[in-house]
This record gives C-alpha cells, sequence and structure tokens, in this order.
C-alpha cells in the first residue's frame, strides 16, 4: 500500500460505463471499490461488494425496546405502583396500553435508526481525501466516478492504472492520501 495515496479514481461519462467498470474491476479481485454517483445506478452496489450494513435490525431491536419498555412501565404503573379504579375497569386494561406503545416504537426505531446510521457510516467525516481529487465536484452533477483504494488487497499503481487504462475512461486520477 502507497502511504502517498488513498488510490486512484476513473472518471466515467454514463452509469452503464461505471457499472461495467465496476464489475470488470471487481472480477480482476480489486476489493476495497467506490462508486460515485450523482443518482442510484441499479445494480452498482452489488457490482461493488457493498455489504449489508446492519441499520435495519437496529431500527428494529430500537422500536422493540421502546415498545416493550413503555409497555412493561405502563402495566408495571397502573397494576402494581398506583393502581386505582377507574370505571370499573380491571387494572391491566392492555387495550389502552397499545396506543402509547406504538407511538413510542415510531420514537425508537427512529433514535436506533439514526444512531445506527452515523455509528456504521463513521459519520460525521468532515473530510474525505477524494474531494482533492480533480473534477471530483462533476460527481453531484453528471459524471461518475470508481475509486480503487491503496489499501485493497494486491494494489499496484503501475497495475491499478494500467486495468483502469482498459476500461477507457475520460479521465483517471490518483487520490492524494
Amino acid at each position: 500500500m502507497s502511504a502517498a495515496i488513498h488510490g486512484l479514481v476513473a472518471e466515467f461519462v454514463t452509469p452503464d460505463e461505471l457499472l461495467e467498470a465496476a464489475r470488470r474491476a471487481s472480477a480482476q479481485g480489486y476489493k476495497n471499490l467506490r462508486a460515485y454517483s450523482p443518482f442510484p445506478v441499479q445494480g452498482l452496489s452489488e457490482a461493488v461488494g457493498l455489504r449489508f450494513n446492519g441499520i435495519a435490525p437496529m431500527v428494529l431491536i430500537g422500536g422493540a425496546l421502546f415498545a416493550g419498555g413503555l409497555f412493561l412501565a405502563e402495566v408495571i404503573w397502573s397494576v402494581w405502583a398506583y393502581p386505582m379504579n377507574i370505571g370499573g375497569r380491571p387494572h391491566f386494561s392492555w387495550p389502552a396500553f397499545i396506543l402509547p406503545a406504538l407511538e413510542v416504537t415510531f420514537l425508537g426505531a427512529a433514535v436506533f435508526g439514526f444512531a445506527a446510521l452515523l455509528i456504521f457510516n463513521r459519520l460525521p467525516k468532515y473530510y474525505h481525501p477524494i474531494f482533492n481529487t480533480p473534477r471530483f465536484e462533476r460527481a453531484s452533477y453528471d459524471r461518475f466516478f470508481l475509486c480503487i483504494r491503496a489499501d485493497s488487497p494486491g494494489f499496484d499503481l503501475a497495475g491499478a492504472q494500467r486495468f483502469l487504462q482498459t476500461l477507457s475512461p475520460a479521465a483517471i486520477s490518483e487520490v492524494p492520501g
């Protein structure tokens, strides 16, 4: 791994070129690929090897914990801590507990989902080396970029540059570390 660079980035004009380049780079054995696009490209996540990030289970866990916690608290308060006879209903009147627990389910899911998003994506990140790449600002408008990171197994700067040349990109740049 070269300490001086973060990787190599190739610029493409169309999303199909980017998708094909990502598939070929993955087939070539490059593992740490990153693709940058102004809009979602169908199949690109699989092509660059993105894995399941675990945010959805955290949302489920957060919703279940908050709902279960509030339901348990309501039962404890109304049955044991402060039992009151209101309208002749039983102390454990569970239908009355469902609505607040449902509301707190959404709150817990949102809180855990937001926290998981920040943690799993290592945010906030104020700087990334890819921002120093020439013309990278066009990734938000009309260009597509594929980055082969220098920490990819078997990364060789000259070999990666030759490989990227075979993909016919609009430009190839080194990403400074």
